[in-house]
Formats: structure tokens, sequence, C-alpha cells
């Protein structure tokens, strides 16, 4: 029950490989909160928890063999998040930039398409907040927690309370 089937080491070593190959491909699948994933999403991450189960421990099924692996993520967590306070690139790797949305009142296209944000999810954000439409928006913010930032005309900034879903197309 204790007892490793491989060495420590080589379980610590696919744990910490798999949290970094897990955390780029959900980082590049773009800005979506938990409770704006669609139940094909949910699906993906219990299939990927699954499948990188044996990735990280390989023929090992002893107790000690999870409890190793979930500490090597555990910490490679917390280790991410000091690091990232102290270094700003390595922050923006990991979770992002804001992107703006509309500029000066006229909507950004290019970024739009590329977050893959309709433009009813922009009018949903500023109806939200008491603006009558987009005409009343002068910049919409995509934060990096899928929240988005309105500055209206009058230049007083509001922030959704709903985080909207994206998707980043491929």
């Amino acid at each position: 029950m204790f007892t490793l089937e491989v060495p420590w080491w080589e379980i610590a070593a696919r744990a910490g490989l798999v949290y970094v190959v897990v955390l780029v491909g959900l980082r590049l699948g773009g800005k979506r909160e938990l409770g704006q994933m669609s139940p094909a999403d949910l699906v993906v991450i219990l299939l990927i928890a699954n499948a990188v189960q044996n990735a990280m421990v390989g023929p090992d099924v002893s107790v000690s063999g999870g409890l190793i692996a979930a500490s090597v993520l555990l910490g490679a967590n917390a280790v991410l998040g000091r690091f990232e306070h102290r270094l700003p690139w390595l922050r923006r790797i990991s979770e992002g930039e804001p992107v703006v949305l509309i500029s000066d009142g006229a909507i950004v296209a290019r970024q739009m398409a590329r977050e893959g944000i309709e433009p009813s999810e922009l009018e949903q954000a500023a109806c939200e907040h008491g603006l009558a439409g987009l005409d009343e928006v002068k910049q919409a913010v995509l934060e990096v927690d899928g929240t988005i930032s309105i500055v209206p005309q009058s230049s007083r900034t509001i922030r959704t309370k709903r985080r909207v879903g994206t998707r980043r197309q491929t």
C-alpha cells in the first residue's frame, strides 16, 4: 500500500511535467471562469484528469505515489504563484493580459474574433451596468479573469459582475 513501484523522483518529475503541459493547454484555451464552462468543457477537464493520472505515477498505484504526485502539483502551483508576483513576465505568460475590445467607442473586431467574443456579449455587459448600448461605451476590456470592464463615455469605470465564457477559435 505504501511501497513505491517506481522511484519517488520519477513520480515527482512526471507530475511536474504533466502540470506544465496541462497548464499550458488550459492557458491556450482562453479566458473562462469555472461557472461559465459548457458541459463539453467540464467533460474535457474530467477526462484530462483521468488521462494524466497514469502519466504522473506510471505503474505505481500506491498511496505514497499518489501523495507524491499530489504534493508536487500543489507545490508547483504554490511556486508558480510566488514567482508570478515577483516576475511580471511570468504572470503575463501564465495568466495572459487584458484585451481591449472597444477603444474610443469603436469595436476592435480583430480582438473580438481572436477572443471569441460576440457583440451580443458586449451589449449584455453594457446593459448590466445601465448603459443603453455600445454607443455609450468608450472602452471595454476583457480582463484576464474573464470579466469585461466597461468605461462609459461619462468616464466612470464599471466592471461586470458576471464573467463571460470565451472560447479561443482554432
